[in-house]
């Protein structure tokens, strides 16, 4: 008789899930992660010899991690227990490790603790494994879908491997739901076009596909051929895969806006409909679009920060889904405008040096004097009011006195920013003249 798992040894319940009957029973089952678990690799290598670092599985759902887990429970030696990170609590984790502590202590073996979504545990509960693993009395074996980096706290993650599960490939989930349908308990048969349509809505989650068929196929009669258009009547439309909170985040986000700085509007749109159909803050994406505005765009366009806090407005006034085309409109607009990075680059120079020279004082000609005391101290003395002279400029040194006058700002080549450079050059060759005049006269600055 077929077993509920690999390692519980107890007869199957009627009732189990889909997933859980078609798990695989051997390393070699395991789809789609052939590289993490090729002959010879750091984690075959483990499993096979039974000798064990602490490791942390990241991958997204159902890619196998929990799967991995329960063979390391089925072939080791050593004594094994399992956490939910959901469920558990400090107390439970501290009376694990004691135990792992005794064993170790008495009998000399190491305990396994395998620890599901091991991110959802806070800074103390992961705290508390720390002694343990540094001792050798615990090897931690943590399963994530959130990035270790952001998740997991140094100290632990420093004492552990990271092992990296990829999304399946569609063929694989289409070998897994062909290998699956047999344990559906009707006579049914199932289209190749159908297969890849399961296939492609699970984006590479094998839990999910196999879900998605244990649904149509309790839609169907004894003797079915199940279809495409079968698949798309019993299935209702899923959510995007998209995370607000996690990585993947920050991951659309970073390519929506590389996409608009590499002027590639087309990429844009298609990133701002993945986050906007699955349910993303339009507020956060205008914020990021203004943002844009002026550290891509800049002054190459100065309508682009325009455009920005315009459809800002439009977002707060329509909401969604109506924004959804005034998101669109400036989008391709910044992403087809002039780039340039002009501003960011010259606003990074200079606060390099004001955090630098920020007990340096401002020179006195150009403090304000409000009272007369400043007045005699010499505030404001000798301040030459710029639309009192000629062309409205008289040249004067406004940088501390201690430090020379610097140029932070180069404007780009392009857009508007030819004429932003036509501009500077006239003001300059007006304060080369005046101090060219000025020098020749004796006259300090």
């Amino acid at each position: 008789m077929k077993q509920i798992s690999v390692f519980e040894g107890s007869p199957k319940p009627t009732e189990v899930p889909l997933a859980e009957k078609v798990r695989p029973q051997a390393l070699a089952e395991i789809e789609g992660q052939d590289k993490l678990l090729a002959s010879g690799s750091a984690l075959r290598s483990m499993i096979e010899r039974d000798e064990y670092g602490s490791f942390i599985l990241w991958g997204p759902p159902g890619t196998g991690k929990t799967t991995i887990a329960k063979f390391v429970e089925l072939k080791t030696r050593h004594t094994f227990c399992a956490l939910s990170a959901v469920m558990s609590k400090i107390g439970d984790v501290k009376a694990l490790m004691e135990r792992a502590r005794q064993i170790h202590l008495h009998e000399n073996r190491n305990t396994i603790v395998f620890v599901d979504e091991i991110h959802r545990f806070n800074k103390s509960q992961q705290d508390a494994f720390l002694p343990y693993v540094e001792s050798g009395s615990v090897i931690l074996i943590g399963a994530t879908t959130e990035n270790p980096s952001f998740e997991v706290i140094p100290a632990l993650l420093s004492r552990c491997h990271v092992f990296v599960l990829e999304s399946l490939p569609e063929s694989h989930l289409q070998t897994i739901l062909a290998r699956a349908l047999p344990e559906i308990p009707k006579r049914l048969s199932i289209d190749d076009n159908a297969l890849q349509l399961l296939a492609q809505k699970a984006g590479g989650d094998a839990r999910r596909a196999l879900n998605d068929l244990e649904l149509v196929c309790r839609n169907a009669e004894i003797g079915d051929l199940i279809t495409e258009e079968f698949v798309v009547k019993s299935i209702n439309k899923r959510s995007l895969f998209y995370d607000k909170r996690g990585e993947e985040h920050f991951n659309v986000i970073s390519v929506f806006q590389k996409s608009i700085r590499g002027s590639d509007p087309q990429a844009a749109l298609y990133w701002l409909a993945r986050m906007l159909e699955a349910g993303e803050d339009p507020l956060y994406i205008t914020r990021r679009l203004v943002r844009i505005a002026s550290e891509d765009v800049g002054l190459a366009d100065p309508q682009a920060i325009v455009q920005a806090m315009a459809v800002k407005e439009a977002v707060h006034f329509l909401g969604m889904p109506e924004a959804n085309t005034a998101l669109s409109q400036l989008t391709v607009y910044l992403a087809a405008a002039p780039k340039s990075n002009s501003l960011e680059v010259a606003y990074d120079n200079a606060k390099a040096d004001a955090e630098k020279t920020s007990h340096l004082k401002v020179p006195l000609a150009v403090r304000n004097a409000p009272t007369k005391l400043m007045k005699e101290l010499g505030y404001n003395k000798g301040y030459r009011y710029s639309h009192d002279y000629e062309n409205h400029y008289s040249y004067q040194k406004y940088f501390p006195d201690e430090i020379a006058e610097k140029n932070y700002y180069q404007p780009s080549q392009f857009g508007f920013e030819k004429e932003i450079q036509k501009r500077l050059e006239w003001w300059n060759s007006l304060k080369k003249r005046q101090t060219k005049k000025k020098q020749q006269s004796g006259e300090d600055e």
